[in-house]
C-alpha cells in the first residue's frame, strides 16, 4: 500500500461535526467534501485521436456523472458527461465522453472566448495553493482557449490569454453532424495530452511523484438554444439577453463560479497501474483552511455590507473558537484593521496557518526548540 503525507481523515469526530455544522451555518454548500480521482501510471501512451476506446484508457476509471455546478441545490444535468485520466512521466491524458443530441459549434479560432459555444473545461492548480493555475477549454470544432490566473479573479486576479499549453494535443470526435438540426447526435468525445512541464513552475520540472496531490475540476458549458434559419440560436430572455448557461461540473463548488480553486476536486497520483491499495484522504491542513476560509466568506459578505471588514469573530457570526480537526484541537482567531484582516487557525503543536484579505495563505515554520 502506498504510503502518502496525506495522513488526516475525511470523517471527523462527532465533536468536530456537530461544531463544524454551527460554524458553517448558511455556508455549508460551500464546504461539501470535494471528488476526488486516483490517477493511475501508463506504460504505454494512449493515441489522441478522439477516439476514447484505445485498449490503454481500459486502465483508468470513469469519475461520477457531472453534476450542477451549485451541486445538490439544482437538479441533475440533462445530459451525461464522465472522464478519465491517466498519466506518465511527460504527460496528463484525460478522456471525455459528453452525451449531446444537438452538435454544433461556431466559434474557429483559437484563444475564441470558446464557453460562448458548448464546450469542455479543464481547472489545474498543481501546487494546491489557489494560485498560478491554468484552465483550458476546447468546443466541437477541436478549437482551444488556453489561459494562466497568477491568481482568481475575486482576488483582483487578470487572465493571461497569451499563454498557450506547450506542447498540447488535442482532439475531438463527433458521434454525429455538426451544425445539422435536422437529425439528432449522440455525443462527442474529447482526448487530451497535456505536457506535465507545461503546468508547473520553476527551474525543476516538479513532475508528480507516487502520492503527489494536485487540485483540479472539470466543467461543461451547455447553452439552451432553438433553430433559426437552420442555425442553432441561443434563447434570450425579455430584454433579449442570452439565457443563462447550464454549467455542469465534477466536483460541484456550490456556487456559480469555477474559480474557486480551493472548491476543486483532488488528484492524487501513483506510480501503479491499477489504484489497488491506494486510499485517499483529504490532507489534514486543508481541513484546517476550511476554518480560515469561512472566515474570508464571511469577511467578503461583511465588507460588501460595511465597506470595512469586521475586527473580531463575533461579528462575523462566528461564535466557536476552538475545533477538534483529525483529533487535535485547533484555536482560530482573527487581527483586522478596517481594510486589512489576518485570520489564523493554530493546533495543539503550535502549527500555525494564516489568510488575508486577499486569500493569501502564509504557513511559517514551527521555530526549533532551544
Amino acid at each position: 500500500m502506498l504510503k502518502y503525507l496525506i495522513t488526516a481523515a475525511i470523517a471527523l469526530t462527532a465533536t468536530t461535526a456537530v461544531k463544524s455544522q454551527s460554524a458553517f451555518g448558511d455556508m455549508a454548500h460551500l464546504f461539501t467534501t470535494p471528488e476526488h480521482y486516483i490517477i493511475t501510471h501508463t506504460n504505454k501512451a494512449p493515441l489522441i485521436d478522439g477516439d476514447i476506446n484505445d485498449k490503454i484508457w481500459d486502465q483508468a476509471k470513469w469519475t461520477s456523472s457531472f453534476v450542477d455546478i451549485e451541486g445538490d441545490a439544482k437538479p441533475k444535468p440533462q445530459y451525461n458527461t464522465q472522464l478519465k485520466m491517466l498519466w506518465d512521466d511527460s504527460n496528463l491524458y484525460i478522456a471525455v465522453k459528453m452525451d449531446e443530441p444537438h452538435l454544433w459549434a461556431y466559434l474557429t479560432h483559437h484563444d475564441d472566448i470558446i464557453f460562448q459555444d458548448n464546450d469542455f473545461e479543464l481547472f489545474v492548480d498543481p501546487d494546491n495553493n489557489g494560485r498560478n493555475y491554468f484552465e483550458i477549454e476546447v468546443n466541437q470544432l477541436n478549437k482551444i482557449f488556453d489561459l494562466f490566473l497568477p491568481k482568481a479573479y475575486r482576488h483582483g486576479g487578470n487572465a493571461l490569454i497569451s499563454w498557450d499549453t506547450p506542447g498540447m494535443r488535442s482532439a475531438v470526435k463527433l458521434q454525429g453532424t455538426l451544425n445539422n438540426p435536422k437529425d439528432t447526435d449522440k455525443g462527442w468525445t474529447v482526448e487530451l495530452a497535456i505536457p506535465l512541464k507545461s503546468i508547473v513552475f520553476g527551474f525543476d520540472t516538479n513532475k508528480p511523484a507516487d502520492g503527489s496531490l494536485w487540485r483540479i475540476n472539470f466543467s461543461r458549458v451547455e447553452w439552451d438554444t432553438k433553430v433559426v434559419d437552420g442555425k442553432y440560436v441561443k434563447l434570450k430572455d425579455v430584454h433579449g439577453k442570452n439565457l443563462p448557461e447550464r454549467n455542469w461540473v465534477w466536483s460541484a463548488p456550490g456556487l456559480i463560479s469555477m474559480h474557486y480553486p480551493e472548491r476543486w476536486g483532488y488528484l492524487l497520483f501513483t506510480k501503479n497501474t491499477t489504484d489497488a491499495g491506494v486510499s485517499f484522504n483529504v490532507p489534514y491542513t486543508d481541513l484546517q483552511k476550511q476554518y480560515l476560509w469561512l472566515v474570508y466568506y464571511k469577511q467578503q459578505e461583511y465588507f460588501k455590507q460595511h465597506s470595512f471588514f469586521a475586527h473580531d469573530l463575533d461579528e462575523l457570526g462566528i461564535k466557536a473558537t476552538e475545533y477538534s480537526i483529525s483529533g487535535k484541537n485547533n484555536r482560530l482567531s482573527i487581527e483586522a484593521t478596517k481594510q486589512q484582516y489576518t485570520a489564523t487557525i493554530t493546533d495543539d503543536s503550535g502549527r500555525t496557518i494564516s489568510i488575508n484579505e486577499d486569500g493569501l495563505f502564509k504557513q511559517p515554520k514551527k521555530r526549533a526548540e532551544k
